[in-house]
């Protein structure tokens, strides 16, 4: 976690554009925004992935989530965002530290595009109770 450019910025070897910061979590805008406005919320705990952190660093993050959202769509004057976090490198997490985005979508189509292939849902009883007998 000590390279992470996360966990630099947290240790104030890199600097950032700082829009939030609490004792848990720093909130800041992506140097590489897909819109204007994208915000990247982390931990301050290190976790490379969801199922890493900790409850206390993840209700946080799910408090302050909601306000940020708030404040980028007031800033930015659109009403759409999309919240992304990525878990893996296949499911093309580029950092391995915890991260949300929040990048709002303009009417002008800036912001996240998705390619969403959706399936059938098959046996979802079965899977619904094997994922509800694996939670800790």
């Amino acid at each position: 976690m000590a390279g992470t450019i996360f966990q630099k910025i947290l240790d104030g070897e890199i600097p950032c554009h700082k829009v939030y910061e609490d004792d848990r979590v720093l909130a800041f805008l992506d140097l590489y925004p897909l819109s204007r406005g994208h915000t990247l919320v982390i931990p301050k705990e290190p976790a490379a992935t969801l199922d890493q952190l900790s409850d206390d660093s993840a209700a946080a993050i799910g408090r302050v989530l909601p306000r940020l959202c708030r404040a980028v769509i007031k800033a930015t004057g659109t009403g759409n965002v999309n919240i992304l976090q990525n878990n893996g490198a296949a499911a093309h997490q580029a950092v391995f530290h915890v991260h949300f985005h929040i990048i709002p979508k303009e009417d002008n189509g800036a912001g996240l595009g998705l390619d969403w292939r959706a399936k059938t849902l098959d046996n979802g009883g079965e899977l619904a109770a094997a994922i509800a007998a694996c939670l800790e």
